[in-house]
């Protein structure tokens, strides 16, 4: 089994991403799964052309994209992407696209194909924060979520494990924020362990039927 692992390089004002950062420390292999480490442009379309090469050459049963959430204070796997690009501010080519479908012969929406609820679970039963998302924002995290999926459907086994997981800050982007969550990098890359477990075990299984959802 091969799990592709990707992390974003640091963009808007930060120095560096936990995303990337973390990804780097993940093991080489997991229950005899081969972990294979990818950073990724912050960047639209561009971003989604290195991952689809990266498929296209690896042919990867798992995708799982890492990136930061800043101001979240739990790990966060994502539930859906939207075919919808709305950025706030600009990525790290200088692009802001506004209300743009990232394919025209996309669906609206794509799920996620990881096993999110059990991945939630096992993080708490470590003792870390961890809840499900329901929205990867309309940045460059949401459209490489997006394309991930899209280029799966259409390239790997419909087996595939496909998805995205938001990690917070790290506690030195945090020193000139006050009451901005953060996570200590050991943690997140624990965490980021331990999804990886679950979804080489839960490979071709149902995930748990819990309560993960949101009143607002």
């Amino acid at each position: 089994m091969k799990i592709l692992v990707t992390g974003f390089e640091p963009f808007g004002n930060e120095q560096m991403n936990p995303a990337i950062e973390a990804v780097k420390l993940l093991p080489e292999t997991i229950d005899g799964a081969q972990v294979i480490k990818l950073e990724i442009p912050t960047v639209f379309h561009k971003s989604g052309e290195v991952l689809l090469a990266a498929i296209k050459e690896i042919h990867p049963d798992a995708i799982i994209c890492v990136g930061q959430a800043g101001g979240r204070f739990a790990i966060t796997p994502e539930r859906v992407a939207i075919n919808q690009d709305d950025a706030s501010i600009k990525d790290n080519d200088g692009n802001q696209p506004i209300d743009q479908p990232i394919h025209l012969d996309g669906p609206p929406a794509y799920f996620s194909t990881l096993p999110i609820k059990a991945i939630v679970s096992a993080i708490q039963a470590a003792g870390i924060p961890a809840q499900v998302s329901n929205s990867a924002g309309t940045f460059v995290c949401n459209h490489l979520m997006y394309q991930a999926r899209y280029y799966a459907e259409r390239y790997l086994s419909d087996k595939a494990a496909v998805g995205f997981i938001h990690v917070p800050f790290m506690p030195n982007q945090v020193v000139t924020k006050p009451n901005v969550a953060s996570m200590e990098l050991s943690t997140i890359v624990k965490a980021l362990t331990i999804a990886l477990e679950v979804v080489v075990r839960q490979f071709g299984c149902e995930d748990l039927v819990v309560a993960g959802g949101a009143t607002h």
